[in-house]
């Protein structure tokens, strides 16, 4: 792995949903003034620039499909070419299949650059479970967890007392269906960069801080 204090070095986030990969990834990005960089928010963001391959993504999404793999590897690229090559970058949650992550490695060679570090956070499945089905979120957007962090009162909003909403996709049935998916595609994925030495695994299962601390450790920063 890269010395401690080396530029531009590449930190892959993996988990399963509800791990707290988001969360923390956007705090690490802060901390060492890096890119955290989520497929998502780069989709998003190009959907509403109304670029070439905003648009092209476009297509897909408004079929009901699967953005291919070529068009977010794609989006990737372009991203990576608009940084500062000095700049750290962190991916959240991509590469999730072993094609994507060669087809990352052939887009981070063209920049010069690798993939230093792949950060595995995991967490027993009924944590997850627990963490993913008990969110509830007001329409404003402020979000709660019924086991962790509950509202004041049961099923409204501190803030403006309008009803929670949970999310279908929330539900435990809903959301053991997206791990058992995530497990069948990422399993390869872990075995891939374990083979090549990159990958640490990180607890997941305590509070913020101490997973926090877990994955700078990991980091090596």
């Amino acid at each position: 792995m890269s010395g401690a204090n080396d530029e531009g070095r590449v930190v892959v986030l993996l988990g399963s949903p509800g791990v707290g990969k988001g969360t923390q990834g956007v705090r690490l990005g802060r901390d060492l003034d890096w890119a955290h960089v989520s497929t998502g928010d780069l989709l998003r963001a190009a959907l509403k620039a109304g670029t070439p391959l905003g648009l092209e993504a476009k297509k897909y999404m408004d079929a009901g499909e699967l953005v291919p793999d070529d068009v977010i590897v794609d989006l990737v690229a372009e991203h990576l070419a608009a940084m500062p090559a000095e700049r750290g970058v962190i991916f959240d949650g991509f590469p999730r299949t072993v094609p994507q992550a060669e087809a990352l490695d052939d887009v981070l060679a063209a920049a010069g650059r690798r993939v230093d570090r792949v950060c595995l956070l995991e967490a027993p499945e009924e944590v997850l479970v627990k963490r993913i089905s008990g969110r509830r979120s007001s329409p404003g957007g402020r979000v709660y967890n019924i086991h962790f962090d509950p509202p004041k009162r049961d099923g409204l909003c501190d803030d403006t007392g309008e009803p929670l909403i949970h999310r279908a996709d929330d539900h435990p049935d809903t959301v053991r269906t997206r791990l058992a998916v995530y497990h069948e595609l990422t399993a390869p994925l872990v075995g891939f960069y374990d083979a090549k030495g990159l990958l640490a695994r990180v607890n997941g299962e305590g509070g913020i801080h101490e997973v926090y601390a877990s994955l700078r450790a990991a980091v090596g920063e």
